[in-house]
């Protein structure tokens, strides 16, 4: 089976002074406005790392979910947030880590199998993959 899943990036201006707009196939976002205010200075729109950890975020947590079922549990919820490290580095910029960090409420599992679940997810998770030349980390905690 294949999937092909699409998105797009309208770029106009220079690097500080341009202005993006990035939309997807399921129009989730359209025209959502980008640009380098919004990826250095912290003015409103979004950001390609941004956009990176939440499909990092969203794909582990299905991925989890998966997980959790095979082994017999049944996440009540679960809350992933994804931070994206983006840095400067010899010959410009580069995202250097990724670390999630998930809470949930599993009956019947504890601390020790969720985190040994979890990391299973964190390993096999596709959005993890595609990112493997980005350390990853993760904390777990049991609600």
């Amino acid at each position: 089976m294949q999937i092909n899943r699409t998105a797009s990036a309208h770029w106009a201006g220079g690097l500080k002074d341009g202005k993006g707009l990035i939309s997807t196939q399921s129009g989730a976002l359209t025209d959502y406005p980008y640009g380098f205010a919004s990826r250095f200075e912290g003015i409103p729109g979004t950001n390609p790392e941004e956009l990176i950890g939440a499909a990092h975020a969203g794909c582990f947590t299905m991925a989890l979910s998966l997980i959790l079922g095979e082994a017999g549990f049944n996440a009540e919820h679960m809350e992933t947030s994804a931070k994206v490290t983006l840095e400067s580095v010899e010959g410009g910029f580069a995202v250097t880590a990724i670390h999630l960090s998930l809470s949930g409420r599993i009956p019947g599992a504890d601390e020790a199998t969720f985190t040994e679940l979890a990391n299973k997810a964190k390993a096999g998770c596709p959005i993890s993959k595609a990112l493997a030349a980005v350390p990853i980390t993760l904390d777990v905690k049991l609600a």
